[in-house]
C-alpha cells in the first residue's frame, strides 16, 4: 500500500531520499501521479508553510523540505505532464531591476511549485521588459521581489510599463520593505508578507484572471 503519508512526512522533516523512496514506491504501485502530488507532497508542503506563518519553522527549515518536494517533483513532472494534470496557474517570478537578492525569491518559487503551479523563474535583476514577456509568454501573473528600498520603485515600473503595453495579467508584489499600503500605491493587484501567503495571493489572483 503506498505511504502518502509517510511523503508528507518526510518533506516535511526535509528527508530527500526518503521522499524520492516512496514516491518510486506509490508509482511503482499503481498510484496515479496526481494522488501522489495531491496527498503527499502539497499536503507536506501545506504544513510546512502553515507553521512557516505562524513562526513555528524558519527559512533553513523551508528550505530543506523544497528541496525534499524537489527530489519528488523530479519523478513526477513527466508523468502528470503525460497524463494532462493542469497546473493550477502559470506564475512568473523574479527580483526587480537593481536588485540581487534571492533567497525570498526562491522561496516563492518552491512554495508555488510545491502548491501545484506552473513557475517560471526569471532570476534577478529582471527589467520591466523580462517581466512583460513573461506575460506574454502566458504568465497569468507577475510576481516580484525587493530587499532594498531603492528598488520598491521599479515595482511600479513594470506595472506602468506592463499597462503601457497592454498586457492584460494580474501583479503581486512582496520583499522586506514590502506592505500593503505599497502595493495599494502602485496598484498591484497582490501583496503578500512571506512565502507561505504568496500561495494564497497567487491562488486568488489566478482564479481572479480566469
Amino acid at each position: 500500500m503506498a505511504d502518502l503519508q509517510g511523503i508528507a512526512d518526510g518533506l516535511i522533516k526535509g528527508q530527500a531520499q526518503v521522499v524520492s523512496d516512496l514516491v518510486k514506491k506509490a508509482v511503482d504501485e499503481g498510484v496515479g501521479p496526481e494522488e501522489i502530488l495531491t496527498d503527499g507532497l502539497i499536503a507536506g508542503m501545506n504544513i510546512i508553510g502553515a507553521r512557516f506563518k505562524k513562526n513555528e519553522v524558519y527559512v533553513p527549515e523551508v528550505l530543506i523540505a523544497a528541496r525534499a518536494m524537489h527530489a519528488g517533483m523530479g519523478i513526477l513532472e513527466p508523468l502528470l505532464a503525460e497524463a494532462g494534470v493542469e497546473p493550477l496557474g502559470k506564475i512568473a517570478v523574479g527580483t526587480v531591476k537593481g536588485d540581487l537578492h534571492d533567497i525570498g525569491k526562491n522561496l516563492v518559487v518552491m512554495m508555488l511549485k510545491g502548491s501545484g503551479f506552473n513557475v517560471d523563474d526569471l532570476g534577478v535583476d529582471c527589467d520591466a521588459q523580462k517581466f512583460i514577456d513573461a506575460a506574454k509568454g502566458g504568465a497569468q501573473v507577475i510576481a516580484m521581489s525587493a530587499l532594498l528600498t531603492t528598488t520598491m520603485p521599479a515595482m511600479k515600473h513594470v506595472i506602468d510599463n506592463l499597462q503601457s503595453a497592454g498586457v492584460s495579467v494580474k501583479t503581486m508584489i512582496g520583499g522586506a520593505p514590502i506592505t500593503q499600503g505599497y502595493a495599494d500605491e502602485i496598484r498591484a493587484d497582490g501583496y503578500a508578507p512571506d512565502a507561505a501567503s504568496a500561495v494564497d495571493t497567487a491562488k486568488e489572483l489566478v482564479a481572479a484572471a480566469c
